[in-house]
C-alpha cells in the first residue's frame, strides 16, 4: 500500500490534525524566542550508539511534507515520524502517549473551546533554529484552511483541511499559540502539530531572507497585516517545495525536529538517516544512523533478512510469504490485523461508465451500473485464495466507518445485504441491474491498481475475471504514482475504479470528510452528497458517544444507498526481523512497526 490518507484515517486514509485561534497579534520575536543553537553540540546520549541498521518497506519517501495532498503516504510519514517530533504519539496498544520533553497542550477556556500548545525552550529545528509560534502559525493557517484561492480552493493544499472548526486567527506569545475552535471539536487532541519549518518555507519562497529569525517575523507580520501575496508565495512553496526522488540539494527541505536527520536518498533504493546530534526532547534511539531500503517484493525483503542485508522488515503478505517468513532460521516475526482495509472505490464525475453524466445525466441508470460492477467484485474468492492463507479466520469487511467487531458494525452490514451473497448470486444479480439499466454490454471499466503489487495484482485478475462474465470488459490500468492523487481538487480521476487501502494513523472520530466531501483533498470519486456534508459537519461536534454512533451509521447508510464503493477485507500485517535486533513491537496504527524505533536494539555480539 503507498497511499495512507487521512483523519481517523490515512488511503493513504491518516490522521492529519492540527489547532486553534484567538485574535490578538503578537508582538514581534526578540532574539532569545527565535535563537539558534550551535549545530555542533553533541549530546551525551549521542556518544554510545550502534553504528547502523537497515530496515525493508514497500516504498522511500518522495516528499518532505506529509501534509500535503501529494505527500500523504505511508512511505513519506515513516521518514516523518523519524525526523520530527510533536506533542504526542501512539503506542502499540494503542494508546495516546503525550510527549511532555517537547512541549505541552491545554485547554484554557472550556466554552468556547480554547486551545494553548507550548514548545519548550531548546526544542530546535536541526539547524539550532528554536521551534516557536511561527511554525505552529504556519501549521495552523495550512491544517485550518485560513486562505483560499480565487476560486475557492485552499491556497495551502492540506491532506486534511479543517475550515470550519477554526476561523479567527490564532495569538501567538514566543513559543506558544492559543486558538479558539468555532466549534466543541471532538478530536481537538488529535488535531494539531508542527509540520514543515516555518522558516524553511519563508527562506525557500523569498530568496532575500535569509536570517531564520526575519524569516519567521516576516510570515507572522504577513498574516496579521494581511499581505496575500506574501503568503501565497509561502503556501506554492509548502504545496510544491518538498517534492524530491533525490537528495534535495537545499537542506532547509528536510529540516528535522526529531532524533534523526536525513542523510541521503536514493530514488526508489534507500534512505539513510543519521542521529540528529541537538535532539534532547523525547525517546532516544540506539542506532546512529537508520537505512530505509525499498524493497517492493516481499521475498526478496524475506532473503534480505535472511542474507543480514536488513534486520526488520514488512511487506504486504501472501500464503508464500508467510510460509517463508515462518521458514527463517534466526528470526522471530509478528502477524496480525492492520488498522487499514481494503476497497473498491468508483469514480462518480469522469464521464466513465458509473458517472450520470454518461447517461444523459440519469442518476438510477448510473446507480445500477455501479451496483452491478460491486457486485460483481468477488470479495469471497479474494477472501478465500488471497487472505485465509494469511488469516484463517479472516472476514469480510463490509462498512467503510466501522471495523469488524466494533459497535455499530452489525448494522452498518445490514445497509449493504445486497452485496452479502456468495459470489454466484451476486454475479447474477448484478446481470439482472445490468439488464434492468437498459445499457449496452460489455462496459469499459478502467481498472488502476499499484504496478508491482504482487496482492493486488492478484486481486485485479480475479475482480477482472468475475466482472467480465458479468458484462462488463475490465481494462487493466495500473500505474505507479498514484498520480490521480496529487491535485488539491482533482476534476477528473482518470480511472473508472481504484483498489487502494485507507489506514488509520489515529483512533480520531472525525475527519472522513477528507475522502467524502465534495472538494476534499482525497475525494477521488467526485462522491457528492449533502446530506453525508451535513453529517459530516455534525460529526465535528459530536462528543456525546452515542451520538456520534448514531451520525455514523446514518453517514454508513447513505453511502450504501449510493453504491460509493465496496470493501473488502480488514489488512493482514506481516513484520519480521533479525534476531540481532529486539525491540520490534508493530503497532495496527500507521507507522507500523516504526512507531517505536527507539526501542530498537542491538543484541549482545
Amino acid at each position: 500500500m503507498k497511499k495512507f490518507r487521512g483523519s481517523a484515517l490515512v488511503a493513504g486514509a491518516a490522521a492529519f490534525a492540527l489547532t486553534i485561534s484567538g485574535c490578538a497579534a503578537p508582538e514581534e520575536l526578540t532574539p532569545t524566542q527565535s535563537a539558534t543553537s550551535d549545530p555542533e553540540t553533541t549530546l551525551e546520549w549521542y556518544e554510545d550508539l550502534a553504528p547502523q541498521i537497515t530496515v525493508g518497506w514497500n516504498d522511500i519517501v518522495d516528499h518532505f511534507n506529509g501534509s500535503t495532498a501529494a505527500g500523504n503516504n505511508v512511505a513519506n510519514s515513516l521518514t516523518a515520524y523519524l525526523t520530527g517530533s510533536g506533542f504526542n504519539y501512539y503506542d502499540s496498544s494503542p494508546a495516546l502517549v503525550k510527549n511532555t520533553d517537547y512541549g505541552t497542550y491545554e485547554i484554557v477556556v472550556e466554552d468556547p473551546l480554547t486551545v494553548k500548545y507550548t514548545i519548550n525552550d531548546g526544542v530546535v529545528w536541526s539547524d539550532g533554529t528554536q521551534i516557536d509560534g511561527a511554525d505552529m502559525l504556519l501549521a495552523w493557517i495550512s491544517t485550518f484552511g485560513y486562505y483560499k484561492n480565487e476560486d475557492g480552493s485552499y491556497m495551502f493544499s492540506h491532506a486534511a483541511p479543517k475550515d470550519t472548526l477554526a476561523s479567527k486567527l490564532p495569538e501567538i506569545d514566543g513559543n506558544s499559540i492559543t486558538f479558539e475552535y468555532d466549534v466543541q471539536y471532538v478530536d481537538w487532541e488529535l488535531q494539531f502539530g508542527v509540520g514543515v519549518a516555518a522558516h524553511g518555507t519563508v527562506m525557500m519562497a523569498h530568496s532575500d531572507i535569509t536570517d531564520p529569525a526575519a524569516a519567521k517575523q516576516a510570515l507572522i507580520d504577513a498574516v496579521y497585516n494581511g499581505d496575500d501575496e506574501f503568503v501565497a508565495a509561502v503556501a506554492d512553496v509548502w504545496n510544491n517545495g518538498y517534492q524530491f526522488p533525490n537528495t534535495p540539494d537545499n537542506p532547509l527541505v528536510y529540516l528535522s525536529s526529531g532524533p534523526y536527520v536525513l542523510e541521503e536518498l536514493v530514488e526508489e533504493q534507500y534512505s539513510t538517516h543519521v542521529v540528529n546530534p541537538l535532539y534532547n526532547w523525547g525517546p532516544k534511539p540506539k542506532y546512529e544512523r537508520i537505512t530505509i531500503r525499498q524493497i517492493a517484493d516481499s521475498t526478496a525483503a524475506i532473503q534480505a533478512v535472511d542474507n543480514g542485508e536488513v534486520q526488520i522488515a514488512s511487506g504486504q503478505p501472501t500464503a508464500d510469504v508467510l510460509q517463508l517468513v515462518q521458514g527463517l532460521a534466526n528470526a522471530s516475526y509478528a502477524s496480525s490485523e492492520e488498522a487499514a482495509y481494503e476497497h473498491v472505490d468508483l469514480s462518480q464525475n469522469n464521464g466513465g461508465p458509473f458517472d450520470p453524466a454518461s447517461y444523459g445525466g440519469d442518476e438510477e441508470t448510473a446507480l445500477k451500473v455501479r451496483q452491478a460492477f460491486l457486485l460483481s467484485v468477488p470479495r469471497n474468492e479474494i477472501i478465500e485464495k488471497i487472505i485465509k492463507p494469511l488469516n484463517p479466520t479472516a472476514k469480510l469487511r463490509t462498512s467503510v466507518l466501522f471495523v469488524p467487531g466494533s459497535e455499530g458494525y452489525d448494522t452498518a452490514e445490514s445497509y449493504y445485504s445486497m452485496y452479502l451473497g456468495t459470489d454466484d448470486e451476486n454475479r447474477e444479480m448484478a446481470k439482472q441491474l445490468l439488464a434492468e439499466a437498459g445499457v449496452s454490454t460489455p462496459i469499459d471499466v478502467k481498472f488502476w491498481f499499484p504496478t508491482g503489487n504482487v496482492r493486488r495484482t492478484n486481486e485485479f485478475e480475479l475482480i477482472k475475471t468475475s466482472a467480465d462474465s458479468v458484462g462488463f470488459n475490465v481494462i487493466q490500468d495500473d500505474e505507479p504514482n498514484w498520480e490521480f492523487t496529487g491535485k488539491v481538487y482533482p476534476e477528473v480521476n482518470p480511472h473508472d475504479a481504484t483498489i487502494f487501502a485507507w489506514a488509520a494513523t489515529s483512533l480520531a472520530v472525525s475527519g472522513d470528510d477528507q475522502y467524502l466531501t465534495l472538494g476534499g483533498p482525497s475525494n477521488w470519486t467526485g462522491y457528492d452528497n449533502p446530506e453525508v456534508d451535513a453529517l459530516l459537519e455534525e460529526l465535528n461536534v459530536a462528543v456525546n458517544k452515542e451520538d456520534q454512533l448514531r451520525i455514523r451509521l446514518a453517514i454508513e447508510e447513505n453511502l450504501a444507498k449510493d453504491a460509493y464503493n465496496i470493501t473488502i477485507f480488514q489488512f493482514p500485517g506481516l513484520t519480521w526481523w533479525d534476531n540481532s535486533v529486539t525491540g520490534v513491537d508493530p503497532s495496527l496504527l500507521v507507522p507500523y512497526y516504526f512507531w517505536n524505533f527507539w526501542d530498537w536494539t542491538p543484541t549482545a555480539g
